[in-house]
């Protein structure tokens, strides 16, 4: 079987990182705490949910990578604000959760670099029974973050 060549999603996460761990370091309290968006979210929130995503798609990943059975997570997708209300983002030193969302991202680059190939058909359903491939979900990772980056550079602007 031919390695599947995921650099354009590494190479993009990582150009993500570089490109907006400086914006977000140097944004003014009221920006990152008060503007929210359609979802009423905060920038804090916004990136706190990255995180989140960066979590259950590492376990997602790793998991399908060895399991011979089918796997049903959990899929928080339907419980995001949930989430995002239990772990108390909006109140998270911005500092730290910088870090936090950057150090997951560059280990999740890792991960793609290393998946094994043989196992991108494994997939698992999510809650509403559709299944979702290895492939598919690192094919995808990358237009999450960039689409939650883009509400990012909304809020920054407004």
């Amino acid at each position: 079987m031919e390695k599947i060549d995921f650099s354009a999603i590494t190479n993009g996460i990582s150009s993500v990182i570089e490109s907006e761990e400086n914006i977000l370091r140097t944004l003014p309290i009221d920006v990152i705490t008060q503007r929210r968006n359609r979802q009423n979210r905060t920038i804090k929130m916004i990136l706190g949910h990255l995180v989140d995503s960066a979590s259950n798609n590492q376990q997602r990943m790793v998991r399908l990578q060895y399991s011979q059975y089918l796997l049903v997570f959990p899929d928080y997708r339907q419980d995001n604000d949930l989430w995002i209300a239990l772990q108390d983002y909006q109140d998270e030193d911005w500092q730290n959760l910088i870090s936090l969302w950057k150090y997951f991202n560059l280990h999740m680059i890792h991960l793609i670099q290393s998946v094994d190939n043989s196992k991108l058909d494994s997939y698992w359903c999510d809650f509403e029974g559709t299944k979702v491939t290895l492939q598919e979900m690192i094919e995808g990772y990358l237009d999450h973050l960039q689409l939650h980056i883009n509400e990012i550079h909304e809020l920054i602007g407004a």
